[in-house]
Formats: C-alpha cells, sequence, structure tokens
C-alpha cells in the first residue's frame, strides 16, 4: 500500500477536522449549557484551531511574530472568557484550555508529523467526552493503589535508567540485568497484589489464594494458617486456600523464566503444569462443609513495587547468584542441589531466577524442581504448624504432593 503524501491541502483538513471534532463534543456535551452559558461550541472551535493553522502558515513564511502573536491573542480571549465565568459565580476552565489545545492542534497540523496533532486532537475529544466516567473512577479510586502505581513508576522510570549497564565482578553482576528482573517480577507479583486488593475479599477465600499465590504462596500459606488459628468454622477454606496459593507458584515462575530463558521454559513447562494441577486437585480433594466465608484481604502481602522489598529481592537475587557459582565452581552439580533445598525454605524466586539467566538445558531441571519441592515442603510445614487441627489433613497433602515431585526430578 502507498505511503500517504501529506501536502498543505491534506494539512488544512486535519486542522479543520480536529478542531470541528472538538468543537462537535463541547457543543453536543452540553456542559454549559445548565446555566445558560457556552463558552464555544463546533463553529468556534473550528475557526480556532484553522486560527492557529493560519498562525502557523504565517511563521513558515517568515513572518515569526504570526505564531507567538496568535497564542497570546487567545489566550488573552481565554482568560477574559474565564475571568467573566468567576464573576458569575462558576468555576472550572476546561473549555478555555480545550480551546488553546485546539489552536495548538491546528499549528501542529502543518507544523509537524500528522500523528502529533491528530493523537492531541483525539485525546482531548476522549477526555472531554469521558469526564462523568472518569469523575466516578476518582470518587472509587483507591489511594493505596494510586501510591502502588506511583511506586512502580519510580522503580522503572526513575532508578533503571540510572543504573549502569555493564559487568562487574568475576560473577558478571549487571545492575541494569538485575533491576530488570527485579521489575519483572514485581510486574507480575504486581497483578496479583491488586487483584487480592480489589477482588479477593468479595469472591470467596479459594479465590484470595489464586491471586495471593502470584504474589507470594509462602505469604498466603502463613496467613492461611493464622486465620485457621482464629476460626474453626474456616479451617477447611484456609487450608483450600493454602494449596491454591502454592499452585500458583509454578506457572508464575514458569512465566518468569520463559522471559529469562525460553528454551529452560520449553525443557519445564509441562512438569510444571502437572505439579500446578496436582495441587488443585488436592485442594478440592475434601469437604468443605459449606465453607465459603470470605475473607479479608492477606495482610501479609507487601505492595511487590514498594521500594523496600523491591530492594531486598535484588539483595538476595545478587547473593544467590554468587552463591549458585560458586556452589556449581567448587561442588558442581551436588553443590546446587544442596543450595535448591536450602533456598526453598524461604524464597526460591531469586535462586531460579539467578540459576536460568544466564542459559542452561537439562542441567537446569533437576535444581529448579528440587527447590520447589523444598519450597512445597515448607509452606506444608509452616501452615501445619499453625493449623494444629488440620495438621493431618495438611501433611499428606503437602507431603504426596513433594513426593510427586521425584519421578519429575529423575526423568
Amino acid at each position: 500500500m502507498p505511503s500517504i503524501e501529506w501536502t498543505l491541502e491534506l494539512r488544512f483538513l486535519i486542522a479543520l477536522g480536529l478542531g470541528f471534532l472538538i468543537g462537535l463534543e463541547r457543543e453536543s456535551s452540553g456542559a454549559e449549557r445548565k446555566s445558560g452559558h457556552l463558552f464555544a461550541g463546533v463553529r468556534t472551535y473550528t475557526v480556532i484551531s484553522l486560527y492557529g493553522f493560519a498562525s502557523a502558515w504565517l511563521y513558515r513564511i517568515d513572518v515569526a511574530w504570526g505564531l507567538p502573536v496568535g497564542m497570546i491573542s487567545l489566550t488573552a480571549l481565554a482568560v477574559a472568557g474565564y475571568l467573566g465565568k468567576i464573576r458569575e459565580g462558576r468555576m472550572g476552565w476546561t473549555s478555555e484550555v480545550s480551546a488553546l489545545l485546539t489552536f495548538v492542534v491546528g499549528a501542529l497540523s502543518l507544523l509537524s508529523d500528522v500523528w502529533v496533532p491528530i493523537t492531541l486532537g483525539v485525546v482531548n475529544t476522549i477526555l472531554l467526552s469521558e469526564k462523568g466516567d472518569i469523575e466516578r473512577f476518582v470518587e472509587k479510586l483507591d489511594k493505596s493503589e494510586f501510591l502502588a502505581v506511583l511506586k512502580f513508576l519510580v522503580v522503572t522510570a526513575i532508578i533503571l535508567p540510572a543504573l549502569p549497564d555493564r559487568e562487574y565482578t568475576q560473577f558478571d553482576l549487571n545492575p541494569t540485568r538485575i533491576w530488570q528482573i527485579v521489575i519483572l517480577v514485581s510486574s507480575i507479583g504486581f497483578v496479583g497484589y491488586f487483584l487480592t486488593k480489589r477482588y479477593g475479599s468479595r469472591l470467596g477465600m479459594w479465590l484470595s489464594g489464586i491471586f495471593g499465590g502470584i504474589v507470594s504462596s509462602t505469604a498466603v500459606s502463613i496467613a492461611a494458617g493464622r486465620v485457621a488459628q482464629r476460626s474453626d468454622s474456616r479451617m477447611f477454606g484456609t487450608l483450600q486456600m493454602s494449596l491454591l496459593a502454592s499452585s500458583m507458584m509454578y506457572p508464575r515462575i514458569l512465566v518468569l523464566i520463559w522471559f529469562l530463558n525460553p528454551d529452560a521454559a520449553l525443557l519445564l513447562w509441562w512438569r510444571c503444569l502437572i505439579l500446578a494441577a496436582i495441587g488443585i486437585i488436592l485442594a478440592f480433594q475434601f469437604e468443605s462443609h459449606g465453607d465459603t466465608a470470605k475473607v479479608d484481604s492477606i495482610s501479609t502481602l507487601e505492595n511487590p513495587f514498594e521500594l523496600k522489598p523491591a530492594l531486598i529481592f535484588a539483595a538476595v537475587f545478587v547473593l544467590l547468584t554468587i552463591l549458585t557459582v560458586f556452589a556449581k565452581d567448587a561442588f558442581g552439580s551436588a553443590g546446587l542441589m544442596l543450595l535448591a533445598l536450602i533456598v526453598g525454605v524461604v524464597d526460591i524466586d531469586p535462586f531460579i531466577l539467578s540459576l536460568v539467566q544466564d542459559g542452561g538445558g537439562y542441567v537446569l531441571i533437576m535444581p529448579v524442581l528440587m527447590a520447589m519441592m523444598s519450597n512445597t515442603i515448607a509452606k506444608g510445614v509452616y501452615f501445619s504448624v499453625l493449623a494444629s487441627k488440620l495438621r493431618m489433613q495438611a501433611s499428606w497433602r503437602y507431603g504426596l504432593w513433594a513426593l510427586l515431585h521425584v519421578p519429575l526430578i529423575l526423568m
């Protein structure tokens, strides 16, 4: 398909069309008609866009004052209109600012790539037309969720560009690479954190387990054990929540591995899905005695984009990267197996990601699955200790689940 040649005639039509579009929205919305006043309608906004186009034309033919004078004169009219609104006791200056932006859109239709004015004009129209939906969204906005998004921007947009992109020490530690992994893990965890905070308490304990497992299955298992301590009527639901959270560990880690090492993910995918399916089956292989109680947001879950947990993950990742290289060089595969069993007691994500980041084939399968098995045992112990009345129920399920790792490790 041949590319479009954006002639002056087409650019003029773009300025005309975008001004008409913005004016149509302003007049059709009736935003200010309730009080009998309308700052500008279809004709005025169209003229404003053409005014911007004409001012830009003057600028292009070396009448340097044409563009700034045009902008200043329109600003003066907008200010006068706004002051008149204030005297009448009306507030809001969306229409006036929109008029100024329409002038800019008209000017850019001539001076810049056409996608710039088209984008500005369309986005401006959408924001104006969706005023009601935006206001309802702001009313429902949870401040903690908003702060979580801001922290995400700090972690990604501020810290990442400032880090050097080069290897240090004999362990090839790359600060940019390390922080990219932190962002990857935090992003996936944030999905679970957001879903748990927003929907977990409304949709029952089992769904809280699924969402929470995307963040940290270990934290969910501990939280579930504490709930079981306090409420006998919710005991079976807490065990189900713990098992489902633990099941989510396998697809979550598989996704992380796929981002870093697709070849390793191809070797592990069916093993991880089998182990996840086993956990789901074990979670539903008992009567819940009608336990459908809803659970409050899991208090032990931290926002993954808090700076503190992100820094802790980065530090643990660096430490385990060094330990992994040391164990492999000093003790070979036996050293990796032992390290996998040890780290499984706490958090296996940094260990597994440090293991797969530099490639490797079938040699990765055994330590990765052993770390998962160790972590499954640890979660069973955590839950059983806290929920003593469910110790037998939890022990045989987590124990059987751990044993079923062995044939997959030895294949």
